[in-house]
């Protein structure tokens, strides 16, 4: 603090830590646990993430063709994390549909009319990009042998997204549930771990709902998607008005 030319009064007082600074310090030692102990623990590699690809795959039929990354030549693969994300909500949604790849912004609608529209668009959403129960971001960077600035860019662009969400939230009582998943060991823990410490702490601000790195999404991911069927049905139940003649009509 004092290199920076700020006060350390809130940290320091006549020689003894204050309460906050313990707080702080008892923060930065549960993300460095969670970091080191979980979290890189949970990212896979190319290899691994081909193999558990190939295994989700065999074990049942999915209607989603495979998802392709964006890169050329030899780098131009499966991408597998978000394959497997796709196959794993197929496998969980008890039949309903979903966007699995929405090519248009996010918008939350009240009353017949629009109330927010999101700046960017997201990788998936469910039941729909149009008003939401759920949407995610996927970081998967498999191929990839530098970090450059779009991979960093990928944390920040999350972040604005789960700033706009909060927004809407208590602005208008509104709730999508923020989900960010992620996976590369080599690019988020060789070269990007002060970014996996960013998102952290997005998720203890309140910006993301959870964050599922690798080998997280077969354990969690059907659970989350359980939940989201339930508060979809819910919400449709809610929009039907049933008459005395037992029509119903939305």
């Amino acid at each position: 603090m004092k290199k920076l030319g700020l006060h350390s009064h809130h940290l320091v007082e006549q020689g003894q830590s204050t309460a906050f600074a313990r707080t702080l310090l008892a923060y930065f030692a549960y993300r460095a646990d969670i970091l080191n102990n979980t979290v890189q623990h949970q990212l896979m590699d190319k290899i691994a993430a081909q193999a558990m690809y190939e295994r989700l795959l065999a074990s049942g039929e999915y209607k989603l063709p495979a998802a392709m990354n964006k890169q050329k030549g030899e780098k131009k693969q499966v991408a597998y994390l978000t394959a497997m994300v796709n196959m794993l909500i197929e496998a969980n949604a008890q039949g309903m549909d979903y966007d699995h790849d929405p090519r248009q912004l996010t918008t939350v609608t009240r009353d017949g009319m629009p109330l927010r529209t999101l700046a960017r668009r997201i990788d998936g959403a469910f039941p729909s990009a149009v008003n939401p129960v759920a949407v995610w971001e996927i970081k998967e960077y498999y191929h990839t042998t530098t970090f450059g600035s779009r991979v960093a860019d990928g944390v920040y662009e999350t972040l604005l997204d789960g700033m706009e969400l909060e927004e809407m939230r208590l602005e208008t009582g509104v709730e999508v549930e923020h989900v960010l998943i992620a996976d590369a060991h080599y690019t988020w823990w060789e070269c990007g771990r002060s970014y996996l410490c960013r998102m952290i702490d997005m998720l203890h601000m309140g910006y993301v709902d959870e964050i599922l790195f690798g080998r997280e999404i077969e354990e969690r991911l059907p659970a989350m998607v359980a939940s989201w069927v339930e508060k979809t049905k819910e919400r449709q139940a809610a929009a039907k008005v049933v008459l005395p003649n037992d029509t119903a009509i939305l």
